[in-house]
């Protein structure tokens, strides 16, 4: 593999994480097993969670490193292109063998279903971080690491041994992770079936006391922000009571890329000096902008089209 050229100063947030091509159908439900039925629209755009939460984080005004890869394919070449216009460094996106990573979106309005081929994503292993010099300066040197799912679990812990400064997972897809990798993080930001499957449970909590029990039974050492949709979040943190933060009302049209934009501007309020409850608020507030806007990287707000405060007729629901 080779690296493609685009580096910047110390990346104030290094993201490790996946790239894909998102192939987007809009559909009126989604089908049965077995039924096939027509889209009403379709659209291409470069995306992946680790893209979608860089471009957040540099939207919000940070410097930001990506590790991660992509295919010598048009798709991959698009992303790359894309990233290097948002401002990012892309000096550890590295040129695989493999095609870009695609992901097939069904957009119901405003859910969406969504399938992955990792393609050159299922590259970025252990290995991959630890014996990329680029790589191991991004991870080591920001004050703020993030990470996904959407890569291979080795690459988490290449992470949580080279990081010297705060380190956030968001276990999505939600996929098993063992506790041995998951507890060395700082702070886990999973969603109630991310934090289901975390937990082994058949079934995700409803209520926010089963929401917080369930936190409790992982035994995490570190804080954890659980987000809940309308409802929401919650932030538990390793010391002290557990803190509601509410949703931001907002007419949704489409809640894409909304996990992500959260999960880069709880890092974005962190490095800002806000505690989590405080850094919770203000991704509450990105969120809910970026479920305004159609599409993944598209709907992703610059930092003075958020709302400055939460109004004061804040209810659930976004």
């Amino acid at each position: 593999m080779s690296a493609v050229p685009g580096g910047l100063t110390t990346p104030e947030i290094t993201v490790v994480g996946s790239l894909n091509m998102d192939v987007r159908l809009t559909v009126d439900r989604i089908p049965r097993s077995g039924e096939t039925i027509s889209a009403t629209g379709l659209k291409r755009s470069p995306g992946g969670k680790g893209a979608n939460q860089a471009v957040a984080a540099a939207r919000l005004g940070r410097r930001v490193a990506m590790v991660g890869a992509v295919g010598d394919d048009d798709a991959g070449r698009e992303i790359t292109a894309r990233l290097v216009a948002e401002g990012l460094d892309v000096t550890s996106v590295a040129v695989s063998e493999h095609p870009t990573g695609t992901a097939v979106i069904l957009w119901e309005q405003p859910e969406s279903t969504i399938v992955i081929e990792a393609g050159a994503n299922a590259d970025v292993d252990e290995s991959f971080v630890d014996s990329r010099d680029s790589a191991v300066r991004a991870v080591t040197d920001a004050p703020v690491v993030l990470c996904q799912c959407e890569t291979p679990l080795g690459s988490l812990a290449a992470v949580t041994r080279l990081a010297t400064g705060t380190t956030i997972l968001n276990p999505a897809p939600a996929i098993p992770v063992p506790a041995e990798i998951r507890d060395r993080f700082d702070v886990l930001v999973p969603n109630r079936f991310e934090l289901a499957t975390l937990a082994g449970a058949d079934e995700a909590p409803e209520s926010l006391a089963d929401v917080v029990a369930m936190v409790r039974g992982l035994a995490f050492p570190g804080d954890v922000v659980v987000t809940l949709g309308a409802d929401g979040s919650v932030v538990v943190p390793r010391d002290g009571l557990p803190t509601p933060v509410p949703a931001v009302r907002v007419d949704a049209i489409d809640t894409t890329a909304a996990g992500d934009s959260f999960c880069a501007a709880l890092a974005d309020g962190l490095l800002r000096g806000e505690d989590l409850v405080g850094a919770a608020r203000w991704a509450a507030r990105v969120a809910a902008v970026t479920t305004t806007r159609d599409g993944a990287i598209e709907s992703l707000p610059l930092a003075d089209e958020v709302p400055a405060a939460l109004p004061e007729d804040v209810a659930p629901g976004q």
